[in-house]
């Protein structure tokens, strides 16, 4: 599998394994095991995470797999997301918390959780508007010093999000972790992709599939571009829509990193074939045009 340079001394599989509903895929730790070296062999080894994922049971479920094979964290890149607090116990209402105590913490409890010595990337899953950017940068720096974390990044955040805090970090932000989609374009127009090229970043992409409703959708976009998605499907030789909803991704000049989140080996196959297709800008632009509904001005 090809690879992405996210920054000095670190590179991502083109292919992410997500685990935001790791706790759905009902595997017990022998069968994940299996499921990761399966996803190793792939050329898989970026592993994306975050604290609140399967409700604060994500990271641990991972763990318990890295805690009896620590040979495979060693050949992962693992990406872990903070910020975000859910409502329990004495919490009544979901907020965000980017000060210095929280992000150091939660990556402390993350470590612990995955059995691992430090993160690859740290990335601030939302936009905090209570946000104090000088102790982000404190937060990071820390970190840093102390080895817990490698690289920072964000995950969600607008352009002059990203830059604001930029402005206070001394270390580089190296991505944006965004949604996007055939069927989602919102971080193509709003400026996020364009700011990344800027940059010289490459995005990782959330929910490249739209949550399935490229699939499932009965609408009239889904329905119009599931007809283009065939229609190119059948000129490249692919095997499957997804594999060329995916490509609309990677054929992008940004080179975008997208998230699988799927706990299913052969589902997994399908953003990793995909990687042999390389669309033509007609063809980029025939599936702008089925979501848009109209051509280009």
């Amino acid at each position: 599998m090809t690879r992405t340079q996210m920054a000095d001394g670190l590179s991502f599989s083109r292919v992410v394994l997500g685990f935001w509903r790791v706790d759905e895929w009902k595997l017990d730790t022998g069968q994940l095991i299996r499921f990761l070296e399966e996803c190793l062999d792939l050329g898989i080894t970026t592993m994306d995470h975050a604290d609140i994922y399967g409700n604060y049971t994500a990271e641990g479920i991972f763990g318990e797999a890295v805690k009896k094979r620590p040979d495979l964290a060693k050949k992962m890149e693992i990406v872990t997301k903070c910020t975000i607090v859910y409502p329990s116990g004495n919490i009544r209402v979901k907020y965000y918390d980017s000060s210095e105590k929280w992000i150091v913490g939660q990556v402390e409890k993350s470590l612990a959780c995955m059995h691992i010595d430090h993160i690859d990337a740290l990335l601030l899953h939302r936009p905090d508007p209570f946000m104090d950017p000088g102790e982000v940068a404190g937060a990071f720096d820390r970190l840093k010093k102390e080895g817990k974390v490698r690289h920072f990044g964000v995950s969600n955040y607008l352009p002059h999000e990203y830059r604001m805090l930029k402005s206070y970090c001394n270390v580089p932000l190296i991505t944006d972790q965004v949604e996007l989609s055939c069927l989602r374009m919102e971080n193509l127009e709003n400026g996020v992709i364009p700011m990344c090229l800027e940059e010289r970043i490459h995005p990782m992409i959330w929910s490249p599939l739209a949550g399935g409703k490229i699939f499932t959708g009965q609408g009239e976009v889904e329905i119009r571009l599931r007809e283009t998605l065939e229609l190119i499907r059948k000129e490249t030789g692919a095997e499957s829509i997804d594999e060329i909803a995916f490509a609309w991704l990677f054929s992008h000049p940004a080179g975008m990193v997208p998230i699988t989140g799927s706990g299913e080996i052969e589902l997994v196959k399908k953003p990793a074939a995909a990687l042999r297709y390389q669309l033509t800008r007609e063809q980029w632009f025939m599936i702008w045009t089925a979501v848009k509904g109209h051509k280009v001005l």
